[in-house]
């Protein structure tokens, strides 16, 4: 499982990263390549786009069924999701934002919402920061042996990050921590053939 993660060789992350859409597509999941292409390649723009960035509740629900798509479907927390005031959501993702690139204080902000812990809120941020936050998933963090078992807390996700944004750091040349996760991701989806996060 560690083999990459140990890898200093950015030709092979590079290869990992090139093979995540594929991945993706090859996990079967229906709507997961619609909603992730709308993560990846749409969702960054909306929120910069804002005179101040922010995510809207329809956001956040299309993130958590992306996030759930993507690893496992608890279909409470879709439910908690929805029920959150759309001029809350606003609020707090705006607050959220603004603490960045703190890492750990926009987490905590976005986790008041209801049905919204570490992991859905850090897929907030590493849309809206992804040269900070890394989304946190229990595959990607199952290869950083360091880390140990997965815990879905705050302090968990500020070692992942940490040890994520080191990685994008020592590749280099433009890595960032969400190109570093979704490389390990698909290095060990592809080897599965299906993400549990």
């Amino acid at each position: 499982m560690a083999e990459l993660w140990t890898s200093a060789t950015p030709k092979r992350w590079h290869a990992e990263l090139e093979r995540y859409e594929e991945v993706v597509a090859n996990q079967g999941v229906a709507r997961l390549a619609e909603l992730d292409a709308w993560y990846r390649d749409d969702l960054p723009g909306a929120i910069a786009g804002r005179r101040a960035p922010h995510v809207t509740l329809p956001e956040l629900v299309r993130l958590t069924e992306w996030k759930m798509a993507r690893g496992v479907w608890r279909a409470p927390n879709l439910v908690l999701v929805r029920s959150n005031e759309a001029a809350t959501v606003v609020t707090t993702s705006t607050a959220a934002l603004r603490d960045a690139p703190h890492p750990t204080a926009p987490i905590a902000a976005l986790a008041k919402l209801d049905g919204v812990g570490p992991a859905t809120a850090s897929a907030v941020m590493a849309a809206a920061a992804p040269d900070v936050y890394p989304f946190f998933d229990e595959l990607v963090a199952a290869q950083v042996p360091a880390l140990g078992k997965v815990a879905w807390t705050l302090g968990y996700y500020r070692r992942y990050a940490e040890a994520i944004r080191e990685s994008a750091a020592a590749l280099g040349h433009g890595w960032t921590p969400v190109m570093v996760e979704r490389a390990l991701w698909a290095h060990v989806g592809g080897k599965t053939g299906a993400a549990k996060s």
